[in-house]
């Protein structure tokens, strides 16, 4: 079992930044890739960004590249998500996922749905 818990999340003006963690509870937290996904009011959850088991492989949604990084911190049991540049179209619920023993790619191509864990969610609201 693992459990996660998001945060980071607030209001910030357009072309602001924010910072979200993840933070995983258990002992396999290695074994699991990483993501980041988002609902916005009406939307279906979309995928955002993944990151590999050892953190050296991650994936992007086109509409965020360049201007997000997702990293990770094996020991702290922690995946991060840096936003940069952002817009008002990034207004939504920030999820983080978890997927046994997958790649970055993969967990992102696959139906959000197929995520073993989820967190709660921290909301992420950019006024223009």
């Amino acid at each position: 079992q693992v459990q996660l818990v998001e945060s980071g999340g607030g209001l910030v003006q357009a072309g602001g930044s924010l910072r979200l963690s993840c933070a995983a509870s258990g002992r396999t937290f290695s074994s699991y890739a990483m993501g980041w996904f988002r609902q916005a009011p009406g939307k279906a959850r979309e995928f955002v960004a993944t990151i590999s088991m050892g953190g050296g492989t991650t994936y992007y949604a086109d509409s965020v590249k360049g201007r997000f990084t997702i990293s990770r911190d094996n020991a702290k049991n922690t995946v991060y998500l840096q936003m940069n540049s952002l817009k008002p179209e990034d207004t939504a619920v920030y999820f983080c996922a978890a997927r046994w023993s997958t790649t970055a790619r993969t967990m992102g191509l696959m139906n959000p749905n197929e995520n073993d864990y989820w967190g709660q969610g921290t909301q992420v609201t950019v006024s223009s």
